[in-house]
């Protein structure tokens, strides 16, 4: 392995490391959703419509299933930033496998 990335594997344990001691990692994703109601004569129906909400969902997928729970704005503004945890968790996985990847192709005993 090159020192570069050596040195980027150590920014990336660093970084995860800090993740992992905050506690705060949630999968999912939080969707803001507005709906219409059968009223008629709700402001939902009217020119131009004003649909009722914001209501927040969490989902998620488990066992192949997306299940989901309704949360408040302060829910949801406590969790994004451990969905954003989650998701950057991801990213720096993703690049320290690009670094092994790229190590093992340049390994020179490949070439034997």
């Amino acid at each position: 392995m090159k020192v570069a990335e050596r040195q980027e594997a150590q920014r990336i344990a660093t970084e995860l490391a800090a993740i992992a001691r905050s506690g705060q990692v949630l999968a999912g994703t939080i969707t803001e959703r507005r709906t219409r109601c059968s009223n008629p004569n709700c402001r939902c129906m009217a020119d131009p419509p004003e649909p009722h909400g914001p209501y927040y969902q969490w989902t998620r997928k488990i066992r192949q299933k997306t299940v989901g729970r309704w949360m408040s704005r302060e829910q949801r503004d406590d969790y994004q930033p451990w969905i954003d945890n989650h998701r950057r968790i991801k990213e720096l996985l993703a690049r320290l496998e690009e670094i092994g990847e790229a190590a093992l192709a340049a390994d020179p005993r490949w070439r034997r």
